[in-house]
C-alpha cells in the first residue's frame, strides 16, 4: 500500500535566509533555459561558475544556521512527514487504525510495514499538508485515543515479535478540555510507562517537532535519534517567549537559551545519535533522506538484535534515569 502526498516535487517554498540561495537557483535555471534553446551556447562556463557559487553558498548557509532557523526548517511545509518516509522505504506497508474504544486519531498513524524483507511496526505523528488534511490531521496534535492507538500497535509488534519505529513530529499533544476530559495526560503516561517494558526493540526517531509530552508518548526507546534539522524541547521557542517576555517577539532568544537542537541534545546525552540530511534539509531531497532513515534504521536494528528483551529493558531503563539531575534542599 503505498501513498501520494501532493507537493512534495513542487519547487520548494524558501524560507527567509534560503532566499539568497533560490535567488542564484533562478538564474541559474535561465541560463540553463537560454543553453537548451540554443540561444546562449557560451553560457556553459558562466553556469558552471554560478553552480559552484551556489553549492558554496548552500554549504556556508547551513553549516552556520542558528536554533531558530533551524526550528523553521523542521516545520518547512514540504518537509517529508510520517507517511512520506514510509512512502518511500517501505516495500509493502498495511495501515491499522483505531484505538479499540473511542475511535481513530489522524494525528497519530501506524501499521506494518516491510523493509528489506524485515516487518516493522512503524507509528508517528502526521500533520498534513493542505488545510484539510491539518483539520483532519489536527495539525499532528493527538488526542489520548491517538496515543491508545499507538499502544495498541506496540502491543501488537510485542506479541508478534516485531521491532518498533516511532516518527515523532508535533508541535504538542492536542491541550483541548475534551482530550483533558478524555485522559490526555493519563494516555502519555501509560505509554512512557509501557514502553520501558517492551519485550522487542525500539527505535525512536524525530523527524520535525518533538514538543513536550505530545513526542515523548511515543519517544522512549532503545535508541533515540534526531534528523539534523529538528528540535526536541519541553516546550516550543514561541511559547517560551510568551511566558518569559510576554510576546512572541523573543523566540529566537528562547530557541537559544532553551538549547533544544539535535546537537544540543546529543550534547547533553538526551539522545543517542543525529542523523544527516541532505544539504538544505530533507525537503530538497526527500528519497535521499529517507534511503539515510532507512539506513540507520536497519543498522540499529541489528545492533540491538545482539541484545536479549531483558538486557535492552534494562538499557533503556538505565539510559533514560541518567537523565538529568534532581536536586534536593538541604535541612538547615
Amino acid at each position: 500500500m503505498h501513498f501520494s502526498f501532493g507537493c512534495l516535487n513542487d519547487l520548494p517554498m524558501h524560507l527567509e535566509f534560503e532566499k539568497p540561495i533560490a535567488q542564484l537557483e533562478e538564474r541559474l535555471a535561465s541560463m540553463k533555459e537560454k543553453v537548451a534553446q540554443k540561444q546562449a551556447s557560451s553560457l556553459t562556463k558562466a553556469i558552471q561558475k554560478l553552480e559552484q557559487e551556489i553549492q558554496a553558498l548552500r554549504i556556508s548557509t547551513f553549516q552556520h544556521l542558528t536554533r531558530w532557523q533551524r526550528v523553521q526548517l523542521s516545520r518547512h511545509i514540504e518537509r517529508p512527514y510520517t507517511l512520506d518516509y514510509l512512502n518511500y522505504m517501505t516495500e509493502e506497508f498495511i495501515a491499522l487504525h483505531g484505538d479499540r474504544a473511542m475511535g481513530d486519531d489522524g494525528a497519530i498513524v501506524g501499521g506494518l510495514g516491510k523493509v528489506a524483507g524485515k516487518t516493522i511496526m512503524f507509528i508517528g505523528h502526521q500533520k498534513g499538508r493542505n488545510t484539510k488534511e491539518r483539520q483532519a490531521r489536527n495539525f499532528g496534535m493527538a488526542n489520548p485515543s491517538g496515543y491508545r492507538k499507538a499502544l495498541r500497535l506496540m502491543k501488537l509488534a510485542e506479541k508478534f515479535d516485531k521491532p518498533i519505529v516511532t516518527f515523532i513530529d508535533t508541535p504538542g499533544a492536542y491541550p483541548g478540555l475534551e482530550a483533558e476530559e478524555q485522559g490526555q495526560a493519563a494516555a502519555i503516561a501509560h505509554n512512557i510507562q509501557t514502553m520501558f517494558s517492551l519485550r522487542v526493540p525500539v527505535i525512536c526517531i524525530i523527524i520535525g517537532e518533538g514538543a513536550s509530552g505530545g513526542a515523548l508518548g511515543i519517544a522512549v526507546g532503545d535508541r533515540v535519534l534526531m534528523l539534523e534539522n529538528t528540535w526536541y524541547s519541553v516546550i516550543s521557542p514561541e511559547s517560551c517567549s510568551s511566558i518569559l517576555w510576554k510576546s512572541w517577539e523573543y523566540k529566537e532568544q528562547a530557541a537559544e537559551v532553551l538549547k533544544l537542537t539535535a546537537k544540543d541534545m546529543l550534547a547533553q546525552n538526551l539522545i543517542d545519535d543525529i542523523i544527516p540530511e541532505p544539504l538544505g534539509g530533507a525537503h530538497r531531497d526527500p528519497s535521499g533522506a529517507a534511503d539515510t532513515v532507512k539506513d540507520v534504521i536497519l543498522k540499529q536494528l541489528e545492533a540491538l538484535g545482539k541484545f536479549s528483551s531483558e538486557q535492552r529493558i534494562n538499557q533503556r531503563i538505565d539510559k533514560f534515569c541518567k537523565m538529568g539531575v534532581v536536586a534536593g534542599a538541604t535541612n538547615t
